[in-house]
C-alpha cells in the first residue's frame, strides 16, 4: 500500500463536512433562477418570467420541504442529515439566507423591472395616482365585477377567525365602528378566480403617452379603494395584504385505503384548508397588532414571518408574458419534426411511424424536436392502427387536455387493450390526475394505480403489433412526463425502439405494476427500485477498477439532483482512484467537488436557462467502449429506492454520438453555466473578451435546425 492510498483509506467519507445540504443547495439553485432575473442580458419580459419562477418556486418549496422540516422541529427531532444539521439548524439556515434574497427580489422589481416597463409602455399604475376618469371606470368596474364575488368576513366573538385557503392572497382591514368607537377586525380575499391585473381601455390613456401598450393597476388595489362597498357606515382604519403558505405534503395510507381514489380525493380537500400554516407574508407596513392578531390566529411562529415592501405573489409576474411585446421576450421557437420521421408528414406518401422504428432506433429532443411530431403521433398512430392489439403507457403528469389520453380513449373504442399507470400522487398534480383516470376508466381503459409504497415515475410505453405470423414490441422510454405542454420548456430525450429486449424488459415492468410480479431481474433496463441502484454501482466500480489498473477512467452524468449518500460517497470513491468525473446537476447537489484527496477530480456544473433542464444521461467510458444511458432517475433516495424509475441504454453509434455531441456543447457553455467550488458556491462562467458567447439552448437550437435543413412543420408543433 503506498502512502497515498494509506491516506485516502484513512478517511471518513461519511464526515459530514464532505456533504452539502440538500435544502440549502436548493436555495441556491433558485438563486441561480432569480440570477436570470437580475441579468441585464435577458430580456425584460423574461427577467420577470425568472422573478415569477422563483417565487413558485418557493412555494413549493415550503408547502414539501419547510412544512416538513418545521414538523421535525415541533416534534423535537434531533436526528442530522448528512451534512450534520439537525432540522432547527435548517430551519434557521433557511430562514438567513431567505430574507436578504427576497428583499433583493422586490428591489428588483421595485426599482429596475417596473421602471423599465414603464420605458416600454407598460404602466402598473397605483389606484391613487390615476385619474378621475380612470377611476370611475374602474369603480363600475368594481361595481359588476369583483364586488359580486368578494365575501367579507369580520372577526369578533360571534364570527370566528375564518379558515384560510393555502397561498390565498388577503386583505387584513381594520374598521371602526363611528357610533361605539369599536375597532374590529375582518378579512377579504382576493379572489383569485379573477385576473390579478385589471388593464384599462386604450381611450382612458392620457393623450400625451400615444405608445402606451398596457396601463392598468392590482385586483387588490381596486379592492381595497373600494372597500366602503363591503363595509358601509363603518370607517376604514386600514388595509394591509397578507398571504399564507400551508403544509401540502400528505400522506395516505394505501394498504388501508379501500379506495385509493377516493382516498386522495378527500387529502387534498383537507390540504387546501387544514394544513398547518408554514409561511405567513405580510405588508411591511402591517401594524403590530394585527400583526400579532395574525400570528395568534394562525398559530405561526415570528420565525415565520416574512416582511414584503411591493406586491405580494410575484409569481403572477408571468402575465406581462401576454402582452404583445416580442422584442422584450426570448425568440419564439418552432419546434422541429425529427429527421427520421419526416415522412409520416409527407402529404403524398405518409408512412407509418412502426416501418420507420423497424429501420432503427430513434432518439428524440425535446422541446428542439417535436412532441406532438413523435411521442404524440407514436401513441395516436397506435391507437389508430388496425394491427395494433395493447398499448400500456405510464402518465406521472399530463396536461388538462392531454392529447395523448384522447388517444388511449380512442384506442380504448377501437377495441383495443389499453392499460394506463396513473400515479395519483404525483404531487400537485393529483387532482388533475384523478380526473383523467375517471375519464380512461369511463371509456374502457384498464386503469391502475401503481404498487403500493411506491410512486411510478417511469415515463415508459410499450405498443404491441400483429405483423403477419409474429407479435412485435414497439417502445418510448424517455426522461420526460407525457405532457405536451411541458415538453415545450423542459429539456429531455426519449428513444423509440422496437429491439426486443426493450420490448420484452417493458412487458415485464407493466407486470410488476399491474400484477404480482416479483420480477428482479432485466435484460437491458436498470429498473428501480429492483436493478438501478446496484446497476450504477456496478458502472462506477468497474471505471474505479479500470482507474485502478492504470486504464482511463471517466463518468459523465447528468440529472436533476444529486443526493443520495451512498453514491456520493462512491464518487469520492471514484475520484480518489483516478476516475475523472464531469457532473451537470441542475439543483440540488450535496456532493462537493475540488476537495483535495477527496474530489479533487469531480467537476460540478450547473445549467440554468431559458429551458428547465430535466434530461438524465449517465455516461461511462468502460475502457474506450463507452456506454450511454437515459432515463427518469435522478441520483436521490427516493429515485433510487421508493420509485419505479426505468433507465435504458443507448447502444445505436449514431445516436451514441448524437448524445455526446449534445453533452459537449453543455460543457463547453459560458454563458448559462455556474460551476460549483469547494466552498458551495457557485461561479457562473463569462466568455472571455475575444471569446464567443456559448449558449447551450441557443446551440442546441442550431443544431437541430442544421439537421432538419430549415424545415418546419407548424401543425405539429
Amino acid at each position: 500500500m503506498t502512502a497515498e492510498t494509506a491516506v485516502r483509506s484513512s478517511v471518513d467519507l461519511t464526515d459530514p463536512q464532505y456533504y452539502f445540504n440538500r435544502e440549502l443547495s436548493w436555495l441556491q439553485f433558485n438563486d441561480r433562477v432569480l440570477h436570470e432575473a437580475l441579468d441585464e442580458r435577458t430580456p425584460l419580459l423574461e427577467r420577470l418570467k425568472f422573478s415569477a419562477i422563483y417565487s413558485a418556486n418557493l412555494d413549493e418549496f415550503f408547502m414539501v420541504r419547510v412544512s416538513g422540516l418545521l414538523e421535525q422541529v415541533r416534534a423535537q427531532v434531533s436526528r442530522k442529515t448528512a451534512d450534520g444539521l439537525s432540522p432547527q439548524d435548517q430551519m434557521d439556515a433557511i430562514r438567513r439566507h431567505l430574507r436578504p434574497k427576497l428583499r433583493q427580489q422586490q428591489t428588483l422589481f421595485e426599482r429596475d423591472l417596473r421602471p423599465q416597463l414603464t420605458r416600454h409602455g407598460v404602466l402598473l399604475q397605483s389606484f391613487q395616482d390615476l385619474t378621475q376618469a380612470q377611476r370611475q371606470y374602474l369603480t363600475s368596474y368594481f361595481e359588476a365585477q369583483i364586488f359580486p364575488v368578494l365575501t367579507p368576513l369580520s372577526v369578533d366573538p360571534a364570527h370566528p377567525f375564518p379558515r384560510l385557503s393555502n397561498l390565498s392572497l388577503n386583505l387584513a382591514v381594520a374598521v371602526t365602528d363611528p357610533e361605539t368607537g369599536i375597532q374590529k377586525f375582518a378579512r377579504v380575499k382576493v379572489p383569485s378566480s379573477l385576473p390579478r391585473f385589471i388593464g384599462l381601455p386604450t381611450d382612458l390613456y392620457p393623450e400625451a403617452t400615444e405608445k402606451l401598450v398596457w396601463v392598468g393597476v392590482t385586483l387588490e388595489d381596486v379592492i381595497a379603494h373600494n372597500l366602503d362597498y363591503l363595509f358601509p357606515g363603518m370607517t376604514i382604519q386600514g388595509h394591509y395584504l397578507f398571504r399564507i403558505t400551508r403544509d401540502a405534503d400528505f400522506p395516505v395510507r394505501e394498504d388501508e385505503a379501500d379506495d385509493l381514489l377516493l382516498a386522495i380525493q378527500e387529502e387534498i380537500s383537507k390540504r387546501r384548508l387544514e394544513g398547518s400554516v408554514c409561511r405567513l407574508e405580510i405588508q411591511a407596513a402591517m401594524p403590530s397588532d394585527l400583526r400579532q392578531g395574525l400570528t395568534q390566529e394562525l398559530q405561526v411562529h415570528d420565525d415565520d414571518i416574512y416582511e414584503l415592501d411591493g406586491l405580494l405573489n410575484l409569481k403572477d409576474l408571468f402575465f406581462f408574458l401576454s402582452l404583445p411585446l416580442p422584442d422584450l421576450k426570448d425568440e419564439p421557437w418552432k419546434a422541429l419534426v425529427p429527421p427520421r420521421l419526416k415522412p409520416l408528414f409527407d402529404q403524398e406518401d405518409s408512412d407509418s411511424i412502426f416501418k420507420i422504428i423497424r429501420q432503427g432506433d430513434v432518439l428524440l429532443h425535446h422541446p428542439y424536436e417535436s412532441f406532438a411530431a413523435s411521442v404524440q403521433t407514436f401513441v395516436e398512430q397506435a391507437a389508430q392502427d388496425a394491427h395494433v392489439l395493447t398499448i400500456k403507457m405510464t402518465l406521472y403528469r399530463t396536461s388538462g387536455d392531454s392529447p395523448i389520453v384522447q388517444a388511449l380513449i380512442t384506442a380504448a373504442e377501437n377495441g383495443k387493450q389499453v392499460v394506463a399507470l396513473v400515479e395519483l400522487k404525483a404531487r400537485f398534480d393529483e387532482r388533475n390526475n384523478i380526473i383523467w383516470a375517471r375519464k380512461l376508466e369511463d371509456a374502457g381503459v384498464h386503469v391502475v394505480y401503481g404498487v403500493v409504497g411506491l410512486k411510478t415515475h417511469t415515463k415508459t410505453a410499450l405498443v404491441v403489433r400483429q405483423e403477419r405470423d409474429r407479435i412485435r414490441r414497439y417502445v418510448h422510454i424517455g426522461t420526460g412526463n407525457y405532457n405536451p405542454k411541458t415538453s415545450k420548456l423542459y429539456t429531455d430525450l426519449g428513444l423509440l425502439s422496437c429491439r426486443e429486449d426493450l420490448g420484452a424488459d417493458l412487458t415485464d415492468l407493466f407486470n410488476f405494476l399491474t400484477g404480482y410480479s416479483r420480477q428482479t431481474a432485466y435484460r437491458k433496463l436498470l429498473v428501480a427500485p429492483l436493478t438501478l441502484r446496484k446497476g450504477m454501482v456496478a458502472l462506477i466500480q468497474r471505471e474505479i477498477d479500470h482507474a485502478r489498473q492504470g486504464q482511463p477512467a471517466r463518468i459523465l452524468a447528468k440529472m436533476n439532483s444529486l443526493v443520495d449518500p451512498e453514491m456520493i460517497r462512491l464518487m469520492y470513491e471514484a475520484s480518489q482512484a483516478g476516475v475523472e468525473i464531469q457532473l451537470i446537476i441542475r439543483g440540488i447537489c450535496c456532493l462537493r467537488p475540488g476537495l483535495p484527496g477527496i474530489s479533487d477530480r469531480i467537476q460540478v456544473t450547473s445549467i440554468i436557462g431559458r429551458y428547465l433542464e430535466h434530461a438524465r444521461i449517465f455516461c461511462f467510458h468502460n475502457n474506450g467502449d463507452r456506454e450511454y444511458y437515459i432515463g427518469s432517475a435522478d441520483w436521490m433516495p427516493r429515485n433510487l429506492d421508493r420509485r419505479v424509475e426505468a433507465v435504458t441504454p443507448i447502444e445505436d453509434p449514431v445516436l451514441v454520438k448524437e448524445v455526446q455531441e449534445m453533452l459537449d456543447i453543455m460543457l463547453s457553455d459560458n454563458r448559462q453555466a455556474w460551476d460549483l467550488q469547494a466552498d458551495g458556491t457557485y461561479v457562473q462562467r463569462q466568455p472571455a473578451p475575444d471569446e464567443p458567447e456559448r449558449n447551450t439552448h441557443l446551440l442546441l437550437m442550431e443544431r437541430a435546425r442544421q439537421h432538419d435543413h430549415g424545415s418546419t412543420i407548424d401543425s405539429v408543433s
